[in-house]
């Protein structure tokens, strides 16, 4: 059979697959922009040092596979990509194993340690900035339209969910625990949220001129109330308990109003647009004040090791000793959600949603 008929037989083959998967939920591929609560292995290939491609991480992923994923499972993106029925997982595009096939139903570009700041990815290792991961995206558009053609590369991007979650490493990195650009340039915690929503601006203004017209943006999760965030609260003179830090919830809160405020007047100024908020604090939050009405348990530590230092990437390793029953923890590190917490933020991300993207 000669190529060109090979070719317009995958065409129609992959239309009426659009056209299925589209009856329900008019969503045919996801693509995944951000950080290690999206990257499922990407930063394996570009030579990081921040990488979870070793055990304990994948502890409870099929076969028990680190593949890099920050978890000890599956990641939302996985939940996402399964529960609309598109595929089991969504893989990371520097994987050198992906298919040109395996585009056309989506990949995540995101990278472990990034955010909209340039700075925080040489902070944590040279992992790929958003601009980068961006530029992967163009790479893959011109892989899908040798396959398909102009046309029907159009549709794949049109009919797509562009996920989009980062700015917590930002904060940490910059504000926090590493306050490297609140000591060096002395800017304020308002300006510079400022500064990492008029980046996101101009990485949803670049995804629209590339096609993209089904965007979700996630907002912040509760920073202070991340496992190592709560242990580093201890250490300021008169706490003496485990409790998230007030003031950086405080400063989600007030990022994700302003991102709110801002996602409706990008869409209106981009015509045929959907940009729906993905509310990642409450959700989170959630599970750690009251577990139990998600099926877990622990929710002030993570599995492994003792879950409340800097145990994520290299110092959550071989020899690091993980609790008994991960399936009960909201925290598989001590920064990370484990994969039972995962897919209790894709059920809350898809009951919200879809209705928005549909309407």
């Amino acid at each position: 059979m000669e190529r060109g008929t090979i070719i317009l037989l995958f065409t129609f083959f992959f239309s009426i697959v659009s056209h299925s998967s589209a009856k329900a939920h008019n969503i045919s591929a996801i693509f995944a922009f951000g950080d290690s609560t999206m990257d499922p292995g990407n930063n394996n290939y570009i030579g990081t040092w921040f990488r979870g491609d070793h055990s304990p991480y994948g502890h409870d992923f099929p076969g028990q596979v680190a593949t890099g994923r920050f978890s000890n499972g599956k990641l939302m993106t996985d939940f996402l990509v399964s529960s609309l029925g598109i595929k089991d997982l969504l893989p990371a595009y520097l994987d050198p194993g992906i298919t040109d096939h395996e585009l056309l139903t989506g990949v995540s570009f995101a990278s472990a340690g990034s955010g909209f700041d340039d700075s925080t990815t040489v902070l944590l290792g040279g992992v790929s900035t958003m601009a980068k991961q961006v530029k992967y995206f163009e790479e893959c558009l011109h892989r899908i339209e040798k396959l398909l053609g102009k046309e029907s590369t159009n549709r794949v991007v049109k009919d797509a969910l562009y996920v989009i979650s980062a700015g917590t490493n930002d904060l940490l990195g910059n504000f926090y625990d590493l306050p490297v650009k609140r000591l060096t340039t002395n800017i304020t915690m308002s300006a510079y949220q400022d500064f990492l929503l008029d980046r996101l601006h101009s990485l949803i203004q670049r995804l629209y001129s590339l096609g993209a017209r089904k965007i979700a943006v996630a907002g912040l999760p509760p920073i202070g109330c991340l496992p190592m965030q709560m242990t580093e609260n201890i250490l300021l003179p008169g706490s003496h308990m485990r409790v998230c830090v007030q003031q950086q919830n405080e400063d989600a809160v007030v990022y994700n109003l302003k991102l709110q405020s801002l996602l409706p007047s990008i869409q209106a100024s981009r015509p045929g647009t959907t940009i729906a908020y993905l509310d990642a604090y409450d959700a989170l939050l959630n599970m750690i004040i009251i577990p139990e009405e998600y099926g877990l348990v622990e929710s002030w530590r993570g599995c492994c090791g003792s879950g409340v230092l800097l145990e994520l990437g290299p110092k959550c390793n071989e020899s690091t000793p993980i609790c008994s029953d991960p399936s009960k923890f909201v925290f598989w590190d001590s920064i990370h959600p484990s994969q039972a917490a995962y897919q209790q933020l894709a059920k809350i991300v898809l009951s919200s949603l879809l209705p928005r993207l549909n309407s």
